[in-house]
């Protein structure tokens, strides 16, 4: 089953000055069609405006990344190091058992981001926080992925975290990213019963024929694989999480 969420058709939340476009019920934004979906909690984009800031809290028992589309952010979480998050670049805040303050501060030619919350399987635990650089594309133009909690998607062994590696997360869920050319597409495949959605972040593509443009969304429950086929150049964001 694929249910579409159009651009236009967006709930929006207010915090302060900043205006988030949501996929899902969010702070001020209720709406009993879209409440979540499985262990996928919110879908929110947003604009900050130069030299300004969007913080949240406190919060408990989610896991919030953050991908910047454009501009620059810089990252200020109770009990850690400010971080500099750069286009392309994720940053995750696993809140565990509390974390009291969140908060991106934009930079002077501010900064247009996607965040997404996930629910983690175990509830607790100390907070985390992780940051990553862009992420090479592959070179078939398919998925990476950029967020795991599946032990076997991080190719590295050693405490050093190479940019490619994906952010670990406190489900088994996972955050992949295709940019894929006119006229191409990208196929995923997972285990069965899963629950899948689809952000069209620029450009325009099909699923199962049908069209989908930027901003909109796709939900597809209750399967296992997706072929999305590129009718502009794309840049697409999947989930994928427990139903």
């Amino acid at each position: 089953m694929i249910t579409v969420r159009r651009a236009d058709s967006l709930g929006q939340a207010h915090s302060g000055a900043l205006t988030l476009r949501c996929h899902f019920a969010f702070a001020d934004y209720q709406d009993p069609q879209y409440q979540h979906e499985g262990t996928l909690r919110a879908i929110n984009t947003g604009s900050i405006p130069p030299d300004s800031s969007y913080s949240l809290g406190p919060e408990t028992n989610v896991d919030v990344l953050t991908w910047l589309r454009a501009g620059s952010l810089q990252t200020r979480v109770e009990g850690f190091s400010p971080d500099a998050i750069q286009p392309g670049g994720l940053h995750l805040v696993s809140t565990g058992a509390g974390v009291r303050t969140m908060a991106w501060q934009a930079g002077p030619e501010g900064a247009d981001f996607i965040q997404f919350w996930l629910l983690p399987d175990t509830e607790g635990g100390a907070p985390a926080q992780e940051t990553r650089a862009a992420f090479p594309m592959l070179e078939d133009g398919g998925f990476r992925i950029i967020a795991s909690g599946f032990p076997e998607d991080d190719p590295e062994a050693m405490d050093i975290i190479d940019d490619g590696s994906p952010v670990t997360l406190s489900a088994r869920s996972r955050l992949l990213h295709a940019q894929i050319p006119a006229g191409e597409g990208a196929a995923y495949q997972t285990t069965q019963g899963r629950d899948l959605h689809i952000l069209v972040v620029s450009g325009a593509i099909t699923i199962s024929g049908m069209a989908l443009a930027c901003s909109d969304g796709a939900m597809l429950t209750q399967t296992s694989h997706v072929v999305v086929m590129a009718t502009q150049d794309a840049i697409v964001i999947l989930t994928d999480v427990a139903s």
